[in-house]
């Protein structure tokens, strides 16, 4: 299954590079400025992760806040369109996040994953990892599918389950068949909280513009979340 959503983000990267970042107000309208805004907006002399880096967009927003930034993604194509937006000002690598990673513990000040951790089925290694290349008093900042809304698309419809689901994307024109790990709220809340002491659980809503631009997906939106953000510190 790594393979195949491997190959998927390696076909969606074109689309991640040219359209969603201007198209998408799922992002742009909702999930972004929610993580953004539990962030510093000075970052000088910070060192970063952005774990799940996809076409880069918050590489170059970390860079542009003074961060020192290392990108990482599992997909070579997110990783060369991240090279192609930042250029030499981030340190930009092919890796997956599923693994054991290369970076001395205690590297980070922050670490960054916006909407991967639901592509990893098991999160006791990427976790472990996380807490070890951490700073004491980093930041692990995350965001994922909301379970409520991702329950509505399950098979088996046993919410205390983690299960594969099989999402259809259609991105400029093509239908893509994405591969990613529902699992419940409790879950997510448990996992955090055997390697890091949780600050934040928030439950973002979208901004006046998306409601502008879109008003009846914003009214959705209102009514039930589609992503959920958790902020936590390594003791």
């Amino acid at each position: 299954m790594k393979d195949k959503i491997k190959e998927t983000f390696n076909s969606l990267a074109g689309a991640y590079e040219h359209s969603v970042d201007t198209e998408n107000l799922y992002n742009n309208e909702y999930e972004r400025p929610a993580m953004l805004a539990q962030l510093p907006k000075d970052l000088s002399e910070k060192r970063m992760l952005d774990a799940g880096c996809a076409a880069g967009w918050y590489t170059e927003k970390l860079v542009d806040r003074g961060a020192q930034v290392t990108a990482v993604d599992m997909s070579p194509e997110m990783a060369a369109a991240t090279k192609r937006r930042v250029g030499d000002r981030a340190d930009v690598r092919c890796l997956d996040l599923a693994s054991a990673l290369p970076f001395e513990d205690g590297t980070f000040d922050y670490i960054v994953s916006s909407l991967t951790l639901h592509y990893i089925e098991d999160w006791d290694l990427t976790f472990k990892e996380f807490q070890r290349i951490l700073k004491p008093g980093g930041t692990l900042l995350f965001s994922v599918h909301h379970p409520f809304t991702d329950i509505k698309l399950s098979r088996e419809m046993n919410y205390f389950s983690t299960e594969l689901i099989v999402d259809k994307w259609k991105k400029e024109g093509k239908v893509y068949n994405v591969p990613f790990f529902r699992r419940p709220l409790g879950d997510i809340l448990a996992k955090t909280l055997q390697y890091f002491s949780m600050e934040d659980v928030i439950e973002p809503k979208p901004t006046e513009r998306f409601k502008e631009l879109d008003t009846e997906r914003y009214e959705r939106l209102m009514k039930a979340p589609n992503f959920l953000i958790v902020k936590s510190k390594k003791q």
